[in-house]
């Protein structure tokens, strides 16, 4: 049994939005939930707002994040699930990489651990992995409080993915067999085989 516990754990990480997700789900939700409430729509004006800041390095990720998730307001978490529940029943599969979930079916067969690591919301990202099941997903967390969302910690963004599996695997070794992504960051450099996601959907090895 002792043995057993020192294996090293072989894990497979992927992002979501611009990765196994061919769109930006923070931008689509936000459409998704505006046809149901066409009010939210004011926030769009707000959203570009602090799009700028961000992009101006004005505001930290975190900050971003919560001011971004602004039209959730007044939506409790089991509202925000139901909606998300119908939102990526409308988006799966057609709307997902199929090259990544090739790849990532191949590795749940082997036994590899597969991960999902992305800077969204957890509240609707969850939904996402009833329909198509995941070991583990890490996203940022965020608690309704005052009837806004406060996001707990640190945005689910580059060195935090590390954390993440870091804390969830309490120092047992694990190793990072593959990793996808949009964009470079440091899950990227931490696995032996690595790949960036271009706009096209088209995989190009990560150096």
């Amino acid at each position: 049994m002792a043995e057993n516990d020192d294996k090293e754990i072989q894990v497979v990480v992927f992002d979501l939005n611009g990765t196994f997700y061919s769109k930006s789900s923070k931008e689509e939700f936000f459409k998704f939930v505006s046809k149901k409430k066409p009010h939210k729509l004011v926030y769009y004006f707000q959203m570009i707002y602090y799009k700028a800041l961000l992009k101006l390095h004005q505001i930290r990720m975190t900050e971003f994040k919560e001011n971004f998730f602004n039209y959730l307001d007044h939506l409790p978490p089991e509202q925000v699930e139901q909606y998300a529940r119908e939102f990526w029943k409308e988006e799966y599969p057609k709307e997902f990489n199929k090259e990544i979930k090739a790849k990532l079916d191949r590795y749940r067969q082997e036994g590899v651990q597969v991960v999902c690591a992305t800077g969204a919301l957890e509240v609707y990202v969850k939904p996402l992995f009833e329909l198509y099941p995941v070991d583990l997903f890490f996203g940022t967390q965020a608690r309704y409080s005052g009837e806004t969302y406060i996001v707990e910690g640190k945005a689910c963004k580059n060195e935090e993915k590390i954390k993440r599996l870091d804390k969830h695997f309490k120092g047992k070794r694990y190793k990072i067999v593959e990793a996808f992504s949009d964009s470079k960051e440091e899950i990227l450099d931490h696995a032996e085989k690595a790949w960036l996601v271009k706009d096209d959907g088209k995989l190009v090895p990560y150096t």
